[in-house]
């Protein structure tokens, strides 16, 4: 399984600098989900066991930071849909990835709203990371047609555009796990071929 790397990873760390960067994004996406992402760093910097020294060395800007733990994001979910390509069959596969990624969105769709708050450019930050996933899910889908999982007129582009719409629409439906699971359902079901094209069970 090929990993997903983001800019700026061509100059090696050496190994404690790795380990402290590891340390760090682990405990700012632990303090972010807890406390939200008005979080300071020096929360992060006693969570990851460091000094705040340490987390303006790897991160000057609490928006580099962000950008770091949301192009870490990003990166996972790539690992997450090529490990799936690699475990399941391909209609399955589309859509535990599909689940997967509706069911992040919320966390993502923060990260992306504070760093546009910020002045970060999001798009061409996560240019390289982004063309990688992006390979990945074309993947997914692409094997999932060729079986007769999903509709053959779905593209990148659709597929796209479906993700960040039953992103929000499971937003909308709440809390309530039930009116959740039922309200992606419905969307699973619109991905699927029509029934009398598809293939006997």
């Amino acid at each position: 399984m090929r990993c997903l790397s983001g800019p700026g990873s061509a100059k090696p760390l050496r190994a404690d600098a790795r380990r402290n960067r590891a340390r760090l994004l682990e405990a700012a996406e632990q303090v972010f989900a807890e406390k939200g992402i008005g979080a300071s760093t020096e929360e992060i910097a006693r969570q990851a066991g460091v000094g705040i020294g340490t987390v303006f060395r790897h991160f000057p800007t609490k928006e580099a930071l962000l950008k770091a733990v949301f192009l870490g994001r990003l990166a996972r979910l790539g690992e997450e849909a090529a490990a799936l390509a690699e475990s399941q069959e391909p209609g399955p596969a589309f859509f535990a990835f599909f689940t997967h990624a509706v069911d992040q969105s919320s966390a993502k769709s923060v990260l992306v709203d504070a760093l546009e708050a910020a002045g970060v450019n999001v798009e061409a930050a996560v240019s390289e990371v982004a063309g990688q996933l992006d390979a990945v899910i074309g993947g997914l889908l692409a094997n999932a047609q060729r079986v007769g999982a999903v509709r053959a007129d779905i593209g990148a582009d659709e597929l796209k555009a479906l993700l960040v719409g039953a992103s929000r629409a499971v937003e909308q439906a709440g809390v309530d796990p039930g009116t959740r699971a039922r309200t992606l359902a419905v969307l699973l079901d619109g991905l699927r071929p029509p029934a009398a094209s598809r293939p006997p069970a």
